[in-house]
């Protein structure tokens, strides 16, 4: 009589999607799926603004899970970085976040990809608290940036989504510990 009991317990904690890890009471499940392949979560970060103001929790989901920068930057592997804003941020803060990124991350590329950038910055919204912006890196198609789980458009180039990526992991992150925790080194 005990056996069904423990199946049907079993069964109902397997149902349940399982959660890794949670930073700044923002949970993040530990495996997605995303074009029909399972993405792990490689680390979490938090984004912050004058050192106190949280802005954003972050997380990274790769195929294998990988602390070496170059190589998640150059792999031709599906990505995906989710923010989950804890906070609202203007429009014109996001897209002059976006430019600064790529300005200190893009290492002589830029006008290559300016036309691609200014696309990104055309569809950004003015963000509020709990909002989801999400950037996929899918080989051979493209960036998809998605909000609150809708696409708002796809960027094509690996190389810009290589630099998009570099902005929070890259050697000039918003903030370092956002990136450690990105790369699990938190």
């Amino acid at each position: 009589m005990r056996r069904p009991a423990i199946r049907i317990a079993l069964a109902a904690c397997l149902a349940l999607p399982a959660l890794a890890a949670e930073l700044s009471g923002v949970a993040f499940p530990d495996r997605i799926t995303v074009e029909g392949k399972a993405l792990e979560l490689n680390g979490l970060g938090l984004r912050k603004a004058y050192v106190v103001a949280k802005v954003y929790v972050a997380a990274l989901y790769l195929e294998s899970k990988s602390g070496d920068v170059a190589a998640i930057l150059a792999s031709e592997g599906l990505k995906r970085i989710e923010l989950r804003f804890v906070r609202g941020v203007g429009r014109d803060d996001i897209v002059k976040a976006w430019n600064e990124g790529f300005e200190k991350n893009a290492a002589g590329r830029l006008d290559a990809l300016r036309e691609r950038l200014e696309t990104l910055n055309r569809v950004m919204p003015e963000l509020r608290e709990k909002d989801v912006l999400a950037f996929t890196s899918v080989p051979e198609r493209g960036l998809i940036v998605e909000l609150n789980g809708k696409a708002a458009v796809t960027i094509p180039g690996a190389d810009f989504a290589s630099v998009l990526f570099s902005i929070w992991l890259g050697p000039n992150p918003p903030n370092t510990a956002l990136r450690e925790g990105l790369l699990g080194r938190r």
